[in-house]
């Protein structure tokens, strides 16, 4: 290798001192003969590799993440040969065969005749922002689905109920075919949270929640907090048979729960009722005239004694 690092400044000592005392890992090479110039010693104690074996492209190219490589590679030669200066990401493979983020920034120099004669730039290690980077992301992402989660229950909420059933209906519309929703709602919920605490209210919810999420087994299957006491089940590609099959499935499995009423040994169980809607809708139809349907199918159980299903 050189020992002119980066070709700037001939013979000059402090210079060197200066690129080799900072963090950012100087280097330069030669683009006719796409070999190393220069590269900082620092880069022995970042990535393990003697500093006198980077000699050609091919020693940055081949110690790079194979997932980063194609992109790195080829972005770099384009911007290069266009005499555009630029950075890019990726990560570097050490020594001892682990990973560092770095970013190359790089200024393509000219000859006189304007033709590419070289490449300098400096390596940075930037795996701590990467670090803070990959975990903002990943908050973001839990922060998003908290928004769309009920936060006592753990099953979706509203919000999120309108976002699935928009894109079930529009998908029915497409394929014609059929979409069925329950809404259920917790008999004497009121007087349940009353008699027992709303902590014990709360415990009620978070049973019937899970209990829901079993009785509506396939992978498209939705079960959201409507409200209040108030479920919802989205059943995508489901007949009316089949959406009673799954209601009665729910109603079975809360009388197994066995949660009583109240606290005397000849409490009634806790029950719920439930609406029932199944359409093939048209584009001419509308959602909310849909759920609206359904709602008055699960008052209409309410009125007749609760603890039923109401599907027509």
């Amino acid at each position: 290798m050189s020992d002119n690092p980066a070709g700037l400044v001939e013979d000059s000592s402090v210079y060197r001192t200066l690129l080799e005392s900072t963090k950012a890992i100087p280097w330069k090479i030669n683009w006719r003969t796409m070999r190393f110039e220069y590269i900082g010693p620092q880069i022995e104690a970042l990535l393990g590799w003697p500093q006198d074996s980077w000699l050609t492209v091919d020693d940055w190219a081949t110690r790079m993440h194979p997932e980063d490589r194609e992109r790195v590679v080829n972005f770099c030669v384009s911007q290069s040969q266009a005499g555009v200066d630029h950075e890019a990401d990726y990560r570097a493979l050490t020594e001892r065969g682990e990973y560092v983020w770095l970013r190359d920034v790089v200024h393509v120099l000219r000859d006189d005749n304007g033709d590419v004669e070289a490449l300098i730039g400096f390596m940075f290690d930037i795996s701590e922002r990467k670090k803070t980077e990959d975990e903002l992301v990943a908050l973001q992402k839990k922060l998003e689905e908290y928004s769309y989660k009920d936060g006592l229950t753990g099953v979706a909420n509203r919000r999120m109920f309108d976002t699935v059933m928009n894109e079930n209906w529009n998908d029915a519309i497409r394929h014609q075919s059929s979409l069925s929703v329950i809404l259920l709602d917790i008999d004497n919920f009121k007087a349940y949270n009353d008699l027992n605490g709303h902590l014990q209210g709360d415990e009620c919810l978070k049973r019937i929640a899970t209990l829901l999420e079993n009785a509506a087994q396939r992978p498209r299957d939705f079960v959201a907090r409507f409200g209040g006491e108030e479920f919802v089940i989205i059943l995508p590609e489901t007949d009316t048979p089949a959406a009673i099959s799954v209601a009665e499935r729910g109603r079975q499995l809360l009388l197994e729960e066995q949660l009583p009423q109240g606290d005397g040994p000849h409490s009634k169980q806790v029950t719920m009722s439930m609406g029932i809607g199944t359409v093939i809708p048209s584009r001419h139809d509308r959602i909310a005239d849909f759920l609206d349907l359904v709602d008055q199918r699960l008052y209409k159980a309410k009125r007749d004694g609760r603890n039923r299903i109401v599907f027509d």
